[in-house]
């Protein structure tokens, strides 16, 4: 897909004074607003009354395999920056030093990280952190799946830019603000455009693309084209 430049919205606010809340010149109408959240509830609502096997077997392996916590909850940027926490399977010892992947989101934002381990991708891959069934869990994606849950409340929308870290956000520039003006996403544009083999730069212009372009029906081919991706590893998930 083409990703076509989104115009200026205007500058930084000077320093020392709080960022005004996020918008957009063509946010989409109400009532579609309100249809996507209600698709969001009743796919999430499915979504979990079907998976609820899985996630199950899942926790009790994650119980199994070490000690811990079965979820991670990590604060992350919502619609128009509101913090939030958001749920995953606990892939990592628990107690891990996040300063490795703070380092390695710092790079990706800046531009400095480069393709790790002749995969071709933006990822840090053999970390010793990760646990050996949250690795199987990573390569599934599997390890998301209890962020349905943050779809149902509301924190989140099936469809959408991911949820970037705190520190992640506070070395965006003002184009990368506006992947804030809707709500984050459980899979999106960039999933299903090469995930970890795209930079961090390309990742964005994807997001501001499909803000400029949203509709029911991109969100239904997103979803669509989410299945396989996932299933075949296609954007190498690690």
């Amino acid at each position: 897909m083409a990703l076509r430049a989104i115009a200026d919205e205007g500058g930084l606010p000077p320093a020392g004074r709080a960022r005004p809340e996020l918008s957009l010149a063509s946010d989409p109408p109400a009532v579609h607003s309100r249809l996507k959240r209600g698709l969001d509830v009743a796919g999430a609502a499915a979504c979990l009354f079907v998976a609820t096997p899985l996630l199950l077997l899942i926790a009790l392996a994650i119980r199994l395999d070490s000690p811990g916590p079965i979820l991670h909850r990590q604060p992350r940027c919502g619609y128009r920056g509101r913090s939030f926490v958001c749920l995953k399977f606990r892939t990592m010892h628990h107690g891990s030093d996040e300063g490795p992947h703070r380092r390695y989101v710092e790079g990706l934002v800046t531009g400095r990280a480069e393709k790790r381990n002749g995969d071709g991708v933006y990822k840090l891959v053999a970390d010793e952190r990760v646990t050996r069934f949250g690795a199987l869990l990573r390569r599934t994606s599997l390890d998301e799946l209890p962020q349905l849950w943050n779809v149902l409340v509301g924190d989140m929308s099936l469809v959408g830019p991911r949820p970037p870290l705190p520190y992640e956000v506070e070395l965006y520039d003002e184009r990368q603000h506006r992947r804030l003006t809707v709500k984050p996403g459980l899979t999106g544009l960039w999933q299903v455009s090469g995930r970890n083999q795209l930079s961090y730069r390309d990742m964005c212009e994807l997001d501001l693309e499909y803000i400029r372009t949203w509709s029911h029906w991109l969100d239904l081919r997103i979803l669509l084209r989410t299945i396989p991706v996932v299933f075949l590893n296609s954007g190498r998930a690690h």
